[in-house]
């Protein structure tokens, strides 16, 4: 079958790959439609992102979803033409963390397309791939294959939410309106949010996120002092998710967040990031972290085959998987995209 695989350094093409053996209780799944991560364009642009480089041919991708093809003999509950969404988080089941019900972070974590582990782990840009049933999650006939695979990024964002505790209510400010920034605020919106403001430096980004339920959208690039009203009186904001990976975003949102609000750091760009501590301190600020997803993934797909969540209008292009160059191009260009796929049919 073909491929896109990446060699070093960051050379991306269509290659044939051998196919996988079907274990009992595994599913072999025709892979219909593939969205392109901003890791997988980073893989692409640069090689990689931070200390994470590639340094063999890898297999990119991991938001994807398709159609089963082949039932192993132990697996009950799928049959062959059932539509799925694959979630690439495979993580141990062992080690101390997935004990101790924190899966997403498994000290043997085997997540599709990443460079961080050698050797790399395989992705999902591919024609067929042999999964794990517990990872495959049914896609109901009202939506797309495309939708269908929004349920990664939408995890993501779902998991960042959860994370955050108490949104029923409260005001949520979101820096950062890519993909994921976007989803956070339908997720938000979802969970309750009184009031989202979203924020970035491109028009193009923030017509989605106010389309996406946001109610109020701020570029922060013509107006820098766009958030500082929002300073008055030790700050005005609940919850803030910083989504962009932005030092300059999560610096400027702190003065906008009310003491004792939560910070939530969703963005990574792969850089070192450094923040007002005495500001932290002075406000009694809950910083945290949220890192991928796990169990979030099967309420991604309850969110999206109710169309609870409809992620339609961040589906910017689709592209045959032989076109990836044209493809890459566009997603890389954030004034004209928001989320392309790759097609494998």
């Amino acid at each position: 079958m073909k491929a896109l695989v990446i060699r070093p350094p960051h050379d991306l093409a269509v290659e044939e790959v051998p196919s996988d053996p079907l274990g009992p209780a595994q599913l072999r799944v025709h892979i219909r439609a593939g969205g392109i991560c901003g890791s997988d364009l980073h893989y692409y642009q640069h090689g990689g992102f931070g200390t994470v480089r590639v340094k063999e041919p890898m297999v990119l991708g991991h938001e994807v979803s398709g159609t089963v093809v082949e039932v192993g003999g132990a697996v009950t509950g799928f049959h062959t033409g059932d539509r799925i969404a694959i979630s690439p988080s495979r993580p141990c089941g062992q080690c101390r963390y997935c004990l101790a019900g924190m899966p997403n972070q498994c000290l043997a974590m085997r997540f599709y397309g990443s460079a961080a582990p050698t050797p790399h782990v395989n992705g999902a840009f591919r024609q067929e791939i042999v999964v794990e049933a517990w990872q495959a999650h049914k896609v109901g006939d009202r939506i797309s294959d495309a939708e269908a695979a929004m349920a990664e990024p939408l995890s993501v964002a779902l998991h960042a939410v959860r994370r955050a505790g108490q949104i029923l209510g409260n005001r949520v400010l979101v820096t950062g309106s890519g993909p994921i920034g976007v989803l956070i605020v339908m997720a938000a919106r979802r969970a309750g949010a009184a009031e989202i403001v979203a924020t970035d430096i491109a028009d193009e980004a923030l017509a989605v996120a106010g389309q996406a339920g946001a109610d109020r959208v701020i570029n922060t690039g013509s107006d820098p002092a766009a958030l500082a009203a929002f300073g008055a009186d030790k700050g005005s904001f609940d919850v803030m998710f910083e989504a962009s990976g932005s030092q300059k975003a999560l610096a400027g949102g702190i003065d906008a967040v009310r003491p004792r609000g939560v910070i939530m750091q969703v963005g990574n760009s792969g850089a070192e990031m450094t923040l007002p501590v005495n500001v932290v301190t002075a406000k009694e600020l809950d910083l945290r972290g949220s890192y991928r997803f796990h169990e979030e993934f099967a309420q991604a797909l309850t969110f999206l085959n109710s169309r609870l969540i409809d992620v339609r209008p961040l589906i910017t292009a689709s592209y045959p998987f032989t076109e990836f160059r044209e493809a890459f191009a566009l997603a890389g260009d954030r004034s004209r995209a928001m989320k392309v796929q790759l097609t494998f049919s």
